[in-house]
């Protein structure tokens, strides 16, 4: 042990779903020195629990091996378990119990822009647009090159077996073999976990992303799926997916008040997919579209540039993604932020060309502190609004912290 952390050399390891036959040792009963015991002569050695980590792969099958958790929580707190999982098989395969309070839950989201700059050997950019302290424009040289390294995060995503494939062959077509085999596998799960009957209904959805996104007007619309098709026979469907993680839906606010929840309608939302890389995938987009330079960020009406922000989002807030729609439907605000209690509008934009309507509509119509704008520009603070290149979207928090107390440019 080292502080709170274990430090494992030889953990042992039980992947539920490619040796089915291991769910056979959590029969009958599930006290934990009976498992134990049984794991030890599974495992051909002595466990040390002391200093040994057990770690339960693809636990959605194999519901005994969840159930055991609790358990092993309640009677043997020394022993370490590490549970990794599908969450689209757990809300499918509704398991008959779940160790609620008995288990700390994580979250793992692909890889965000930042993280996919360690994995590839940038991590000197990484620490700088982590670690900058001034509201003012990054180096020339460093934000071409991150602008182009974004675009290849544009298409690799941050799937981790799409990310390690580019790492070691640099060969985009094989990167999206990996995205295909990960489309399968989501597919392969939802024959799997449901009903015969509503099979079809979250592929409809999945497969409807790209071509809701593609649309001036991103809104999801169930009709879109099948002719005469209602909300109600897509919902479970929608909220299975939800749920997994696989998509996000940012519901649509025509008032901007605290709490943000209070005022969102229900019924009218955007999906975006979990991975930028999957969404490519999803569209067809041929990996040639990376020689087509900035063109590859107006891909789709922007969508791609829609769909990166909300995964950067999600991935550093946790929270419930809104857009803003005036009464009158004619501006709208990709995304509502709120920051200490505060509420921030954050428009997209695919280019460089900035001009935006909706910005200044918002701006009339509650007088925020500060309008926040994405784009391929440099950072800069003009009056109050504070554009922040695509590549730090994941630190929006942290550059409107800063923009608020350091002085800028007047317009």
């Amino acid at each position: 042990m080292h502080g709170k952390y274990l430090l494992v050399e030889n953990p042992l390891y039980l992947n539920f779903e490619e040796l089915p036959e291991l769910g056979d040792l959590f029969k009958r009963s599930l006290e934990p020195e009976r498992i134990l015991g049984m794991l030890s002569i599974y495992a051909q050695r002595s466990i040390d629990t002391k200093n040994e980590l057990l770690i339960f792969d693809e636990i959605q099958s194999c519901n005994a091996a969840l159930a055991s958790l609790k358990y092993f929580q309640e009677k043997r707190p020394d022993v370490h378990i590490a549970v990794a999982g599908s969450l689209l098989g757990l809300k499918m395969s509704t398991p008959g119990t779940f160790p609620v309070g008995k288990v700390n839950l994580l979250q793992l989201h692909p890889m965000t822009f930042p993280e996919f700059l360690d994995a590839i050997g940038q991590s000197r950019y990484r620490n700088l647009i982590e670690t900058s302290e001034l509201i003012e424009p990054f180096a020339e040289p460093f934000h071409n090159d991150l602008i182009d390294l974004l675009r290849i995060y544009y298409f690799v995503g941050g799937m981790p077996e799409a990310v390690q494939i580019y790492i070691s062959t640099s060969d985009t077509n094989q990167v999206r073999e990996v995205h295909k085999e990960i489309l399968d596998t989501y597919e392969l799960d939802f024959a799997k976990h449901a009903q015969a009957t509503d099979i079809p209904k979250p592929s409809a959805v999945w497969h409807s992303i790209p071509n809701h996104l593609a649309r001036e007007n991103k809104r999801f619309v169930f009709s879109s799926l099948r002719q005469s098709a209602r909300g109600r026979d897509y919902a479970d469907a929608l909220q299975w997916l939800t749920d997994a993680g696989l998509i996000y839906k940012t519901k649509a606010i025509s008032h901007v008040e605290l709490p943000l929840a209070g005022m969102a309608h229900e019924e009218i939302f955007k999906v975006y997919a979990l991975d930028i890389g999957l969404l490519s995938a999803l569209a067809n987009i041929s990996p040639a579209i990376l020689t087509h330079g900035s063109e590859f960020f107006q891909t789709f009406h922007g969508a791609f540039v829609e769909n990166y922000c909300a995964q950067q989002l999600i991935a550093s807030q946790e929270s419930q993604l809104y857009y803003w729609k005036s009464e009158g439907k004619k501006a709208e605000i990709d995304f509502i932020c709120e920051f200490d209690g505060a509420i921030f509008p954050f428009e997209v934009k695919a280019g460089i060309n900035t001009k935006s309507k909706s910005l200044q509509s918002y701006d009339q119509y509650y007088n925020p502190k500060l309008l926040i704008r994405s784009s391929l520009l440099n950072l800069k603070h003009n009056g109050k609004i504070l554009n922040i290149p695509l590549y730090v979207a994941g630190s929006i928090q942290r550059f409107v912290s800063m923009a608020l107390i350091q002085p800028h440019i007047l317009k």
